[in-house]
């Protein structure tokens, strides 16, 4: 599981499905496909939706699961990660993997020659993905004629993320970004699909179903924090932007920083749905893992 370009429509689809019958049974599930299993958590960034997810469903699969921090092992530094991964594939049954390079996941898992799950890269966040998708389908029931308005920084991992989920599902995908901040157009002429990229705040949430936004500086960016915050002040979910699409869901795949991308009184009128997206996590994480395993 190390993209959504890679997944085919029907792949998504039954992941989305399963990660409801995994809500739906949870604490009684009829199989645990991890039993006798010792999964490999490691990550070079910091988390807490992905790791807690991640840890628990592990544990509610039947597995054994470790934590391996930036400081316990080093991801594509020092050691070849060819290296690590041929190391790690000898004595792990799965391994999920949060870090800054795509190419060190795609290698890890060649390498390694076990189940590797994408838990975050730079370029693509796949988990977060399919729990948004199951989330829309659970509040709206469908995900048929989905317009969805992705709004802030249309060129990080999410968006990109949100690309491939569009190209693969057919619905309509509106970014809305200022031109530095905007996809590559090969990526979005590659993707194919019902994308828009404008600069047009208001005229992208028009009708839209949901209303998606993420932090304006992603970890490792921090640096450039000031100059991002001021390139991207007037892309933010407000009471003033919901005015053009009414009954839209509002959606954060969290941590929110308040005042920026989305303000305290709309984050807390639609906090419901983003918490729901937020234990989402779970569900979607033990659909992925049993998918991989059986």
């Amino acid at each position: 599981m190390l993209s959504i370009e890679e997944l085919s429509k029907e792949d998504i689809l039954f992941l989305v499905d399963q990660a409801g019958e995994m809500k739906a049974s949870r604490g009684r599930h009829a199989k645990h496909p991890l039993r006798h299993q010792c999964w490999a958590i490691m990550f070079a960034k910091s988390s807490t939706r992905t790791r807690v997810s991640f840890e628990v469903g592990i544990r509610e699969l039947g597995g054994d699961v470790m934590f391996l921090s930036a400081n316990d092992i080093q991801l594509g530094r020092g050691e070849p990660i060819k290296d690590t991964a041929r190391v790690m594939g000898r004595m792990i049954h799965g391994a999920v993997i949060r870090t800054f390079a795509q190419q060190d996941v795609v290698d890890f898992a060649a390498y390694s020659g076990i189940p590797t799950v994408n838990a975050l890269t730079d370029e693509e966040h796949p988990c977060q993905i399919i729990a948004d998708l199951f989330t829309i389908h659970e509040l709206r029931g469908s995900l048929d004629g989905l317009k969805i308005c992705f709004i802030g920084d249309g060129d990080c991992n999410m968006a990109r993320s949100y690309i491939w989920a569009a190209a693969r599902l057919g619905f309509e995908l509106r970014i809305a970004a200022p031109v530095k901040y905007q996809p590559p157009v090969d990526l979005v002429e590659r993707a194919g699909g019902n994308i828009i990229v404008t600069s047009d705040l208001a005229a992208a949430a028009v009708g839209a179903d949901v209303l998606y936004t993420d932090v304006w500086v992603s970890m490792g960016r921090e640096d450039e924090s000031a100059f991002r915050i001021a390139q991207l002040s007037g892309y933010q979910i407000n009471d003033e932007l919901l005015e053009n699409a009414p009954g839209a869901l509002v959606m954060h795949c969290l941590p929110a920083y308040r005042g920026k991308e989305i303000t305290e009184k709309t984050l807390e009128a639609h906090a419901d749905t983003i918490f729901q997206q937020a234990e989402n996590r779970l569900h979607a994480q033990k659909a992925i893992l049993s998918w991989l395993v059986e």
